[in-house]
């Protein structure tokens, strides 16, 4: 497979799931203004936080309110991370290779990128944005189910899936990050109502609200962490994102499960190593945000490497006389 397709696939799936992540977290919190309006404007302000486009917000739109919010992380041409532009991005990948994909996969990335454009020209969606929020997630299930049952099980569709498991954990450690360093109204609302239903608001930004509940019933932060982190089960959760990815790259390469050939390789053996003989209560106890940011930088040296291995254009060495 010539390096510019599996490079189109990857990052055309990390798109499609970089804006269903978008508009999870919108959506939820969205809602939860409705609910407790007086965060006022501090949960705007994790909203932008969680996608990692703070500064260059405030730098052109300064402090977040509900309308600019929702303008930056859904329709802002000028933000790489809006859901318009993600779309318009995954268009344009999907396009570079529609003799590769198939055509349902085309047409469906197409009809999702004009659906979200269209919708930027409403002005009353600002009003009520669920419905369009829905869509973008609808859409996204739909893409992900079409690529499932149409495209071959072969290298086509494990750099697909490592796209979007990739991209996935780190939106997951984002949100997590965000709500341990942010600050509640009050200090003393920790472990309050208050408290649950912002950890409850996460979960579900996550689409682990409900599957959470089954396996601890009541939310605790501990509880909530360790799910999200180290569930093997669940499909949000970092560690399973980076088992799926791992099966991938190794069916990619055709390297035993139990070795590495190259650096991508090597890199996601030794996080999921690691995630996988993690205790929660050690990682708290030595600090939750510090290990998460660590874990986003290894995640992030993980993307380097697939970039290197696979997709990067090498200099050939000229051949000695």
């Amino acid at each position: 497979m010539l390096s510019r397709v599996a490079e189109s696939i990857y990052w055309m799936n990390r798109y499609i799931e970089r804006a269903d992540n978008v508009a999870r977290i919108v959506d939820v919190n969205f809602h939860l203004h409705l609910d407790m309006p007086s965060l006022n404007g501090e949960q705007w302000n994790a909203l932008i936080h969680t996608t990692g486009d703070y500064e260059a917000f405030v730098s052109r739109l300064g402090a977040p309110t509900r309308e600019t919010a929702l303008q930056f992380l859904a329709f802002d041409a000028l933000n790489p991370n809006s859901i318009l532009s993600c779309l318009s991005a995954a268009r344009e990948n999907a396009r570079t290779i529609r003799e590769i994909i198939p055509s349902e996969i085309w047409e469906h990335v197409n009809t999702f990128y004009i659906m979200v454009r269209e919708a930027a020209q409403r002005r009353s969606l600002f009003d009520s944005p669920h419905e369009f929020l829905e869509q973008v997630k609808s859409d996204s299930h739909l893409f992900t189910g079409i690529a499932h049952n149409c495209m071959p099980h072969g290298e086509v569709w494990h750099f697909a899936r490592l796209g979007r498991f990739i991209e996935r954990a780190d939106k997951t450690l984002r949100v997590l990050d965000t709500k341990t360093f942010m600050e509640l109204p009050e200090r003393e609302d920790a472990g309050t109502a208050l408290d649950a239903i912002q950890w409850a608001a996460l979960l579900r930004s996550v689409s682990a609200f409900e599957a959470y509940r089954k396996r601890h019933g009541a939310i605790e932060p501990d509880h909530v962490a360790q799910f999200l982190v180290l569930d093997r089960e669940c499909p949000r959760a970092v560690l399973y994102c980076v088992h799926a990815a791992e099966d991938s790259l190794h069916a990619i390469s055709r390297t035993p499960e139990d070795s590495f050939s190259n650096r991508a390789e090597q890199r996601i053996g030794l996080l999921a190593s690691e995630l996988a003989y993690a205790d929660i209560q050690t990682i708290i106890a030595e600090g939750l945000h510090d290990y998460l940011d660590d874990l986003q930088a290894k995640l992030n040296k993980v993307g380097d490497a697939i970039f290197d291995t696979y997709f990067a254009l090498h200099p050939i060495e000229p051949a000695h006389k």
